[in-house]
């Protein structure tokens, strides 16, 4: 009811309105055969059904990207763990200078999550929260109530001042993909550490491979990201679906004319029942084709990026760990 409630009202309204109008009038030419009107449901039942088809796949396609961040980045922390080591240098390093560069490592991936989900959030013009007054509006309302970390809060922020040093920080913010900067930045570092020793060549190509895996797996995020559903197929099924509606009352009237004399009244509650599913199918299909705009329906980066935080820092031993990201009215973001 929070999600389409308020169109039950309009939808109501006009079917009673088209009722009202012809009970008064007696306008035969009000209806229309209903033949035609299935017709028409039907294609556009086809047309919705295709959209959201192809707005699942995107969706989808989000949560197995985000699915491959979180194993690659097990495989960066344990790789990142057993390989930096003095097994290859000419003089043992101390444990704790070992230390400080595993913990570097880890910790600035863990700036790269945080870092990449801010970057993700950011709203595009054909999301909604950019569109028309009420849209955005309502838009902005319900991140207030399910988001965690998107509106009125610093989650990445604060989370990249944590996992970056101050001079590293304010250097990489400025850029304009920081997240691709941290990244190399990495790579800095890894060619630095076979200069000294620490790793071999080896390890060294198979560290760096799976770098080039983040820059893949933010590759394909920032495609969705950038790409919208095209709009042939965003749009005109909102139009279809909205012609459907229209037309819905004029059909059914002459359906229920056979059934006695006020019988044609029982257009207004099947009529509303159809436009509503009608209608949800195609604002499902609108709210699951950007899964990166930070409502309900989207891939939950944040809790995906605590769990990772999370399963790095034990790697390094840490023991006072964030706690895991809590549902908020019944959405996990």
């Amino acid at each position: 009811m929070r999600f389409s409630g308020g169109h039950l009202v309009w939808l109501t309204a006009w079917m009673s309105f088209v009722c009202l109008v012809y009970n008064f009038t007696g306008w035969k030419w009000m209806m229309i055969p209903w033949l035609p009107l299935t017709v028409i449901g039907t294609a556009v039942a086809f047309y919705v059904g295709f959209k959201n088809n192809q707005a699942y796949d995107r969706l989808w396609e989000a949560r197995k990207i985000w699915g491959a961040i979180v194993n690659s980045s097990r495989a960066w922390g344990s790789a990142v763990k057993a390989f930096i080591s003095n097994q290859f240098t000419a003089s043992d390093l101390s444990e704790e200078e070992l230390k400080h560069w595993k913990k570097k490592l880890m910790y600035r991936h863990i700036a790269w999550l945080y870092g990449l989900r801010s970057q993700l959030l950011i709203p595009t013009s054909w999301e909604h929260i950019s569109q028309g007054s009420h849209v955005g509006k309502l838009t902005e309302k319900r991140m207030k109530r399910f988001g965690v970390g998107l509106l009125d809060d610093d989650v990445s922020e604060k989370n990249l001042k944590f996992f970056l040093d101050s001079d590293e920080y304010d250097r990489l913010i400025n850029y304009k993909n920081t997240a691709t900067q941290i990244i190399d930045q990495q790579a800095q570092d890894l060619a630095g550490l076979r200069s000294q020793g620490i790793i071999d060549d080896f390890r060294h190509m198979e560290l760096q491979k799976i770098l080039y895996d983040f820059y893949v797996h933010q590759g394909k995020a920032e495609r969705i990201k950038k790409f919208p559903l095209p709009r042939q197929y965003g749009s005109m099924s909102f139009i279809f679906v909205g012609i459907f509606i229209f037309l819905l009352p004029f059909g059914m009237m002459d359906l229920f004319k056979g059934y006695g004399e006020y019988a044609f009244f029982l257009t207004i509650p099947f009529a509303v029942l159809i436009g509503w599913i009608y209608l949800m199918m195609e604002l499902v299909g609108d709210y699951s084709e950007n899964p990166f705009e930070g409502l309900g329906n989207d891939i939950p980066m944040l809790s995906l990026c605590r769990v990772i935080e999370i399963d790095l820092r034990e790697m390094l031993g840490e023991t006072e760990l964030p706690p895991p990201i809590e549902a908020k009215n019944g959405v996990l973001m």
